[in-house]
Order: C-alpha cells, then sequence, then structure tokens
C-alpha cells in the first residue's frame, strides 16, 4: 500500500477545527452549541461589499494578473497611506487570504529545516505553514502572567542560529489579544537588522485596537525596507472571512519578486471576492468605530464574567478578539471533547478551542482555552455561566 509523506503525518490538526465532529454529534442529540472555538465575526459584512458582487456585469469570469488586480492594489495603498504606511501599489500582492501570504512568505525567504522565531501561544495554522514548508518553529514563550507582552529580546537573542531567517508575530495577536507598542516593534527592528533577518508581521487585526492604544505597523518603523513582511487580510477587518483575500506587503524588491513567483504559480486570487474586496474599502469609519464599540463591551463583559469563576486566570486583551484563559483542569483537549459529550445545561454546551495547539513546546498551553468573543454580549454571559457550572462537576 503507498505510504503517506512524512510532512503529511506531522501536519498539525487545527485546534479550532478539531472538535468538529463531536458538536456535529452534540446538535444531532439535540444540544445548543455556543461557538467560542473560532473567530468568526457575527458582525454583518459591508452592504456595499456584497453590492459590488451583485451589480458586476461578468460576461467572463476571467482569471485576474497574479499579482491582483492593479485598480484594487492601488486602492489597498491609498487605504495603508490614511493609517500613514507609505507602501506602493506594486509593494503587494494580492492573495487567497491570509494564510496563503504567509506561505508566500515562508516560500520566498526560507528553505528546508531553516528555522524561524515565533512568541507563543500563535496563530496554531503557523504550525501548519512551518510544516507544510519544511520550516522549523523556534518558540519564544510568552506568558500569561505578562498579560502575553513581548518576551525580553535577549530570550530572542539566545534563539538565533545561522538557520534563523525570521521572526514573525502577530499584532495584535491571535490567540492572545495583545497589541504590540511602538517600542516593542522598535525592538524587534532593531535585533532584525543586527542579525539580518526578516521581520514577519501578520497585521489582519489592525483596526482592532481598544483603550485608546493606536496599531504601530513593521511598515512604519524606519529603516525595515529591506527586512519588513505585511500580512493583511480582509476577513476580519470587514467580516468577509469567506471571501479569502488578503495580501502580502513588503517594500524589499526581491521579496516581491520571490513571491511574484508563488503566485504565478497558483495563477490569480479570486476574482469576484476582489470586487468585494475593493469595495468594501470604500466602508465609512462609522462602520468601524461600531464595531469596536461592540468589541470592547464583549471583551469587557467576557474577562468581567471569566474573573468571577474560582482557578481561572485570564489575561486582558488589548486588540482583535481572543483571549487566553487558563482552567483548573490538567488537559483542556480532553476538558473541550468532554463539553461536547457529556454536558449541557438546559441543553446547552460550549465550543472552545484547546490553547495547547497554539503553542509549539511539547506540554506547554495544557490547561488554557483561547475564547474567541464573537458573539452577543447576552450569549457571551450564558457561554461563561455554562462554563462554570462545568468546572464544578468535570474531574481530570
Amino acid at each position: 500500500m503507498p505510504t503517506i509523506s512524512k510532512k503529511g503525518q506531522l501536519m498539525p490538526q487545527s485546534p479550532i477545527r478539531k472538535l468538529v465532529p463531536f458538536a456535529e454529534q452534540a446538535v444531532k442529540e439535540g444540544k445548543s452549541i455556543y461557538y467560542l472555538n473560532i473567530g468568526q465575526p457575527d458582525i454583518k459584512t459591508p452592504e456595499i461589499a456584497l453590492q459590488a458582487v451583485k451589480d458586476s456585469n461578468i460576461d467572463v469570469l476571467a482569471y485576474s494578473r497574479s499579482e491582483g488586480s492593479e485598480i484594487y492594489r492601488q486602492k489597498i495603498s491609498a487605504y495603508y497611506k490614511k493609517h500613514d504606511i507609505h507602501v506602493a501599489h506594486d509593494d503587494i500582492i494580492v492573495t487567497t487570504g491570509g494564510s496563503e501570504a504567509l506561505l508566500f512568505a515562508f516560500g520566498s525567504i526560507m528553505d528546508v529545516d531553516d528555522e524561524i522565531i515565533i512568541p507563543e501561544p500563535f496563530y496554531a495554522n503557523y504550525n501548519g505553514f512551518s510544516t507544510a514548508s519544511g520550516v522549523n518553529v523556534v518558540p519564544v514563550i510568552s506568558k500569561i502572567e505578562d498579560n502575553f507582552a513581548l518576551p525580553p529580546i535577549e530570550e530572542f537573542e539566545k534563539l538565533i542560529t545561522p538557520k534563523t531567517k525570521a521572526i514573525l508575530i502577530c499584532n495584535p495577536g491571535n490567540p492572545t489579544g495583545y497589541l504590540y507598542s511602538k517600542e516593542e516593534i522598535q525592538k524587534l527592528a532593531a535585533i532584525v537588522k543586527k542579525h539580518d533577518l526578516f521581520l514577519i508581521a501578520d497585521e489582519v487585526y489592525r483596526e482592532f485596537a481598544y483603550d485608546g492604544n493606536t496599531h504601530y505597523s513593521v511598515m512604519q518603523a524606519e529603516g525595515l525596507d529591506d527586512y519588513a513582511i505585511m500580512i493583511d487580510s480582509v476577513s476580519k477587518r470587514y467580516s468577509m472571512c469567506g471571501a479569502r483575500i488578503g495580501c502580502l506587503v513588503s517594500k524589499n524588491k526581491s521579496v516581491i519578486q520571490t513571491a511574484l513567483k508563488f503566485a504565478q504559480a497558483r495563477l490569480s486570487p479570486p476574482t469576484l471576492a476582489q470586487i468585494a474586496s475593493e469595495a468594501a474599502l470604500e466602508t465609512p469609519q462609522s462602520y468601524f468605530d461600531d464595531v469596536i464599540e461592540e468589541y470592547v463591551d464583549r471583551r469587557n463583559i467576557l474577562i468581567a464574567e471569566l474573573q468571577k469563576i474560582d482557578g481561572v486566570k485570564v489575561a486582558k486583551p488589548k486588540g482583535a478578539f481572543y483571549c487566553i484563559a487558563e482552567l483548573p483542569v490538567k488537559n483542556s483537549d480532553d476538558f473541550a471533547q468532554w463539553l461536547l459529550e457529556d454536558f449541557a445545561v438546559d441543553g446547552e454546551t460550549i465550543m472552545v478551542a484547546p490553547a495547547g495547539g497554539f503553542y509549539s513546546t511539547p506540554g506547554v498551553g495544557l490547561n488554557q482555552i483561547r475564547i474567541a468573543y464573537v458573539l452577543k454580549k447576552e450569549s457571551l454571559i450564558k457561554a461563561v455561566n455554562i462554563l462554570k457550572e462545568a468546572l464544578k462537576v468535570y474531574k481530570d
């Protein structure tokens, strides 16, 4: 019998999606589920984006350019300029989601067995992208006690070897919601220049910065033109996860020229989704003001309710719409499955993402979960109450 590749065997399951079969079975059994496991916003997609697709008069749904529509890239450039990020349209390659942008970045700057340093916990699919690319993740641990702030730069420096090619951050962070400060970005800028590394920043949650904080991009840091690679996406910004449109941005011409070869190999990003994404750029600021106000309210309620539960420790997010909660359990994978299979309050239960999958260090984060606060406030209160009641009866 033919065998599966070693790469395929090593490819990790998504901690966000691996419990889906248990959730589907729970629904078949008549349970209602509050889905806290996945960052699928319930905020409505801007009507202007949906209407643009409805109004399109395309006779042939043709390929677009491999780097994406020139008009769309020009408008993305103008959007960034409003945020004090000055890049030309030819510094941008439109991708099929931020995921493809990351794969293009990995493929463009790293070879098999090269290393990338990532503060953990981190977006779980970074593990998958690294495995697919044959790249080794070298984690530097951030701690819940420090609200998942950037680890000391000395800890990064200890991990740099001749195989190190890049440092990757998510800002604001998934799964922590931590927002890196300008000073923290500048510290990273200094170390990548010192050691001649790339600094990749996944900035798909840029708009989601709270409490008067502002987002500082790696593309704003001085002297980083040859080092910085930004990853972006329309998924969360406009609640358009299904559009699968993102982009890779860099002023390093060699990076862009190389990434374009990967883009050509997959032909082009989806045409209709680019039409929707281009129109979404006209979304008024009032949309984001309302969305941010809603997420701040949700965050505040979620954190307040979690802090009422004995034995639960939680970090307060400064951005995005996730938080990490540490529970009085030994293994959150087992606990999350038990919630779906064996527990309910008045026919309702919750689905959470075990946080172990957001680390690459074995054995770390096993008693943590990631919660996405993408539900209405009333639902969040009910969901946390279910968690509270579950912890009273759960036995490891």
